[in-house]
């Protein structure tokens, strides 16, 4: 594997564009803001988590080669952590690393393992433990994104990509996609399990509204849900449709970000989709590529990075990430 690394260096190409919807996002991203391409090469680059020890570094998922990757400023990219989502022996599936992390309330690490089929926390010497791997006794598919509340809920989402045949897989033993909480005592409780493709996930700054993408071609949506006072989760409805996009644009509803403002950050057709709390399209950073995962980080929260296909990209922003 060839990684294009950025050594020493705080100048970096670019790509894209942002593309402005409403005159709202100019208090969002900067005009003229340029998108920056840190590092590419990878398979398929997803998950990014921002992590503030030991100076500030980006963590993110190399799914196909069973990889999590770090990238420093200035230093550039090397492997973090191999195997990542997969520990079997021989071939699992095109997918089987690691795809979607999240540092939980005490700052360690979550992963959504594909091959493993769970969700996996791991502490910074090294231990690793299973958190969930199963609904009702029945594996689960290949968690894809997680999020975690401040008083320990942890949401994530189960759809197929990471099986051997995905849906097809004869390993597969639920008849479902589900959206789940994992409670602070240990209880697996299913949110949803009516989308065909859940996908990323997220919560509004007080923790009230979680978000849900659907990366389905038919119905390329995001959905919300209300969070009550003990964690539970209500019914959903539709916070954007964008399948007309979809059909025009590379890419589907994937992971996203919410800021501390309420707006959300969200993968979708061409690129990341910038929504007001209400679900208002403001603009859209327009990677060219279809764009997988992105979080907030940086020294001050600040900046969006971004997964793109092969690359690693970021935008700096006016905005800042939750806890920042």
């Amino acid at each position: 594997m060839n990684w294009c690394h950025a050594q020493d260096t705080t100048t970096f190409p670019t790509l894209g564009e942002v593309v402005r919807l409403d005159p709202a996002l100019d208090e969002l991203i900067e005009p003229g803001a340029k998108i920056e391409v840190l590092a590419g090469g990878f398979d398929w680059s997803e998950g990014p988590v921002w992590v503030p020890r030991d100076g500030g570094f980006l963590l993110f998922s190399d799914i196909p080669p069973n990889r999590v990757m770090k990238w420093v400023e200035g230093q550039g990219v090397s492997v973090f952590l191999d195997p990542s989502g997969y520990t079997g022996v021989g071939r699992y599936s095109r997918e089987p690393g690691s795809n979607g992390m999240f540092l939980d309330p005490k700052g360690d690490l979550t992963l959504c393992e594909h091959g493993d089929r769970r969700v996996a926390m791991m502490t910074w010497d090294g231990g690793k433990r299973t958190l969930v791997d199963n609904y009702q006794g029945k594996r689960l598919n290949s968690p894809n994104d997680c999020v975690w509340s401040a008083r320990g809920d942890l949401y994530f989402t189960d759809p197929p990509y990471g099986l051997p045949g995905q849906w097809d897989s004869p390993q597969r033993e639920l008849d479902f996609c589900g959206v789940y909480r994992l409670s602070p005592a240990g209880e697996l409780s299913l949110v949803d399990r009516t989308l065909n493709r859940p996908n990323g996930i997220g919560l509004s700054p007080d923790g009230r509204t979680l978000y849900v993408a659907q990366s389905e071609s038919r119905a390329a949506i995001w959905r919300k849900y209300p969070v009550a006072d003990d964690g539970s989760v209500g019914d959903g409805e539709l916070f954007f449709d964008a399948t007309e996009q979809g059909r025009q644009m590379r890419g589907l509803p994937d992971g996203l970000a919410v800021d501390a403002a309420g707006n959300v950050w969200a993968t979708g057709p061409g690129g990341v989709w910038v929504f007001s709390p209400e679900g208002e399209p403001l603009g859209r950073i327009a990677t060219g590529e279809a764009t997988a995962n992105c979080c907030f980080g940086g020294a001050d929260g600040s900046h969006l990075y971004m997964t793109a296909d092969m690359w690693l990209c970021r935008i700096k922003t006016k905005s800042k990430g939750q806890g920042f």
